[in-house]
């Protein structure tokens, strides 16, 4: 990557085609999921090499629960081997580790293991790393929105003082800057339910690429097209006409 190429700050990565590479091999689904997991490992380590500070990533949505029961109980068996790796990984590389998302729905020995995570990793200074686990953009303002309802009842907060700050600071992310760029992969063009407050001025990246192949050469296409946008809000190029 050349060196006078920006890198984004914050990127976030809807990880889409685990299925669909499972399924071009031959393989089961949860085969698929289990090379994407490996597949985070990797990007992780490489997004901060190339300086990039935070990344979130999509993992499980609110609608995913309405996947077959075996699946679902596969991903759920997955996330709880992951969250012992993840400890050991966030060791290892300095990383401070943080799930977004209604955890009051996983089970309790997953949410014990998030717990654990979080509080090991939370004085780690190299990569912010959040994963969403069931999240949805729609919900997390929704509790946001709550929360804040609460404390006017309460009488903290009066309605005059509730501005879009003190929304970006209820919501999951709020002490994490918004995005600079999204990735989606697997040649899907949405963002289902990811981030929506978050994602206002977020530059777009889609590939073709499933999950599971994307690695250090891909995430190089993303930023590089990024830094060919012209961004008003996002310091990179300002607009001449």
């Amino acid at each position: 990557m050349a060196a006078d190429r920006i890198v984004p700050n914050h990127i976030a990565i809807i990880l889409d085609g685990n299925g669909r590479w499972a399924k071009a091999k031959g393989l089961p689904r949860n085969a698929g999921h289990v090379q994407g997991a490996k597949t985070v490992e990797v990007i992780c380590e490489e997004a901060y090499k190339m300086g990039v500070q935070y990344l979130t990533v999509y993992a499980f949505s609110t609608e995913n629960w309405n996947r077959p029961k075996d699946e679902v109980d596969a991903l759920m068996k997955l996330l709880r081997n992951y969250m012992k790796n993840c400890l050991k990984t966030a060791e290892k590389n300095n990383m401070c580790v943080r799930v977004i998302g209604d955890k009051s729905r996983l089970d309790e020995d997953i949410q014990k293991s998030i717990a654990e995570l979080e509080e090991a990793s939370k004085n780690n200074t190299g990569l912010h790393f959040s994963i969403a686990i069931n999240y949805g953009g729609r919900d997390e303002i929704r509790r946001a929105v709550k929360n804040i309802a609460e404390k006017v009842v309460k009488g903290e907060l009066s309605q005059d003082d509730i501005t879009e700050d003190v929304i970006t600071r209820s919501l999951d992310t709020g002490d994490y800057p918004d995005p600079d760029l999204l990735i989606r992969t697997c040649n899907e063009q949405r963002i289902s339910n990811f981030l929506l407050w978050q994602l206002a001025y977020t530059e777009f990246y889609f590939t073709p690429v499933a999950w599971p192949d994307f690695n250090k050469k891909e995430l190089e296409k993303a930023i590089e097209a990024y830094n060919h946008r012209n961004r008003k809000f996002g310091g990179l190029k300002e607009e001449t006409t």
